[in-house]
């Protein structure tokens, strides 16, 4: 089974805990690739657990979109559609325009400094593969921090999950972004970043709603040229 070599085993004590953690981030790195048929026995042999810790690891993370069980069939890593991609762009839309609903009153000096220092960051060149995937990590960064500033727990769970799923198809991609779209991006960032600075809550959610759509139709198209 591709992949299977490279898991860690685990301390027993806490493999319950541990097993979802590492099946996921292999699901979000690829190591286990979409439409990948898993044998909770030969994972649970590989990372030294029994099949039971396996087997609920796997229910949670079929409850989170990213495994398949079909009965007779067996356990799959999920794959993604252009239309899947589309919904949760929406929903993703959804959820950081109702955040930004209520950021102006929970800004505070250090929270503004965060966002500037990730909006700087993502002003850098990018032209490497390495480049590219700090790039995702800091662009993911900064809407998870308009989401956890919110302060609603419910909310930023919800985008959690939604957002393992964008973050499998972007890696699938493994396409270096085009230096038009790349500026496009830059400087709806900077609009973010404006209207958090001047605590205009009107003006954030038609920023992200407009840059949410069109990153969401470009990944869409992306998908569908494949």
């Amino acid at each position: 089974m591709a992949g299977i070599s490279t898991l860690p085993k685990l301390d027993r004590t806490r493999a319950s805990d541990s097993v979802f953690d590492v099946l996921r981030e292999r699901i979000l790195t690829r190591v286990f690739r979409p439409g990948q048929r898993l044998d909770v026995r030969a994972l649970a042999h590989q990372l030294g657990v029994s099949a039971t810790p396996v087997k609920d690891a796997v229910n949670r993370l079929a409850a989170e979109g990213l495994i398949e069980i079909r009965p007779r069939s067996g356990t799959f890593v999920a794959g993604l559609t252009p239309q899947t991609v589309a919904e949760i762009f929406e929903i993703r839309r959804a959820l950081e325009c109702l955040a930004a609903e209520t950021l102006g009153a929970r800004l505070t000096p250090d929270l503004l400094a965060r966002f500037a220092a990730i909006v700087e960051a993502l002003d850098r060149p990018v032209s490497t593969d390495r480049e590219r995937l700090q790039h995702e990590r800091q662009n993911v960064e900064l809407h998870t921090l308009l989401i956890e500033a919110s302060g609603n727990r419910r909310l930023a769970e919800l985008y959690r999950n939604l957002n393992a799923h964008l973050t499998i198809a972007r890696i699938h991609l493994r396409r270096r972004p085009d230096q038009t779209r790349l500026a496009e991006e830059r400087r709806e960032h900077h609009a973010i970043l404006e209207a958090i600075e001047s605590r205009d809550a009107a003006r954030l959610v038609a920023v992200l709603d407009h840059h949410i759509r069109r990153a969401g139709q470009a990944l869409v198209e992306d998908l569908t040229e494949l």
